[in-house]
């Protein structure tokens, strides 16, 4: 995984888990392998593309197909971060913004305050604005609370530039 460090990978699978078959996160969006949230066109179709192989996902994925829906899913998050942090991030920094928005999307992270303020290089800000983000359709959610406070930890393991 060239994205994130082994730390990183480990636990953005802690959090999302790592499921055969399809199921509904905690939002309610169908979902399968490692927090692939199925399109429209993927749900319609019942079928996926995995390094360039169609694959029926209704007869369960394999754990190799997981990590290679996962790189695929997460090649997108890593270069929005690449293309919009325009201040340097230590490998757990970035592992932290990745986890970060591959969770809550890259339209959300492009538009947050957080990245605002970190591209000021106010990085002390970015633990507090992770905070912020612990809602699904306006309710407070344990699991993202628990989720930020982890990505936090990564922030701050990467404290130093």
């Amino acid at each position: 995984m060239d994205t994130l460090t082994p730390e990183g990978y480990a636990t953005l699978c802690q959090w999302e888990g790592r499921r055969l078959y399809v199921y509904l996160d905690s939002g309610g969006a169908p979902t399968i392998g490692i927090g692939h949230l199925l399109t429209r066109a993927e749900r319609s179709s019942g079928k996926l593309c995995i390094d360039g192989a169609t694959v029926h996902y209704h007869h369960g994925l394999t754990l190799a197909q997981c990590d290679t829906l996962l790189e695929e899913d997460l090649a997108p998050v890593s270069g929005a971060i690449h293309v919009r942090v325009h201040v340097p991030l230590t490998p757990h920094q970035q592992d932290a913004l990745i986890l970060f928005a591959f969770n809550v999307g890259i339209t959300a992270f492009a538009g947050s305050t957080l990245l605002r303020l970190l591209n000021q290089e106010d990085y002390a800000a970015v633990p507090t604005q992770l905070r912020r983000w612990v809602y699904d359709n306006g309710v407070v959610v344990q699991g993202l609370r628990n989720r930020r406070e982890a990505e936090i930890a990564l922030w701050m393991q990467g404290q130093s530039v």
